[in-house]
C-alpha cells in the first residue's frame, strides 16, 4: 500500500512538471464576426501560434502582430494600441536595433481568402510575472493588417489598417 501511495506522488509530481500554458484567440473581422481562432502553445524558449482565419482578402500578403492591450472593438481594432513591445525596441525584423516583441512574419492567404499558418515567437512568454508575458496587465491582442508589413518602418511597418483582431485569453 505504501509503495502504491509513493508512486502516485511521484506520478503525479512528474505530471505537473510537464504542464503546458496554453492560451486562445477567436479571431474577428471589423464587423465584429467570429472568424477563425489561434491556439497559443508556450514551447522551450518561446511561444508557437496556431492560426486559422477565413474571410480575409484573398491571394494576400498580410501583417501578422501581437499588440499590447487584450482589447479589440470593431471596426479599427485601435483599442489594441500599438505593438506588444516590453523591451521597448524599435519596430521591424530587420531593424538592426531588435524589434518589437510582437513583431512576427508576414501571413499569407490563399485564393479563397483563409490563412492557416504555425508562428513560433521566441520574444514572448505564457508565464505570468514575466516582463514578455502575454498575459500582463491589460492583456495582449493578435492583430492582422491589410498589407504586409515592411519589416522597418517605425511603429508599424507600413501595413495599413486592421482588419482583424483576437484577445488572448487562456
Amino acid at each position: 500500500m505504501i509503495w502504491t501511495v509513493m508512486l502516485l506522488c511521484i506520478l503525479t509530481s512528474l505530471s505537473l512538471s510537464v504542464a503546458v500554458e496554453k492560451a486562445y484567440a477567436d479571431i474577428v473581422n471589423r464587423e465584429g464576426k467570429v472568424i477563425g481562432k489561434a491556439e497559443l502553445v508556450e514551447g522551450a524558449g518561446g511561444v508557437l501560434i496556431k492560426v486559422e482565419v477565413e474571410g480575409l482578402p484573398r491571394n494576400a500578403e498580410l501583417a501578422f502582430h501581437i499588440h499590447e492591450r487584450g482589447e479589440c472593438l470593431p471596426p479599427d481594432f485601435k483599442s489594441a494600441k500599438g505593438h506588444f513591445n516590453p523591451y521597448g525596441k524599435k519596430h521591424g525584423l530587420l531593424n538592426p536595433e531588435g524589434h518589437h516583441a510582437g513583431d512576427m512574419p508576414n501571413v499569407f492567404t490563399d485564393g479563397r481568402g483563409r490563412l492557416k499558418v504555425n508562428l513560433f515567437n521566441s520574444k514572448v512568454t505564457l508565464k505570468a510575472g514575466e516582463k514578455n508575458s502575454l498575459f500582463k496587465e491589460g492583456g495582449t491582442a493578435i492583430v492582422i493588417h491589410e498589407r504586409g508589413d515592411d519589416y522597418r518602418s517605425d511603429p508599424a511597418g507600413n501595413a495599413g489598417k486592421r482588419i482583424a483582431c483576437g484577445v488572448i485569453r487562456r
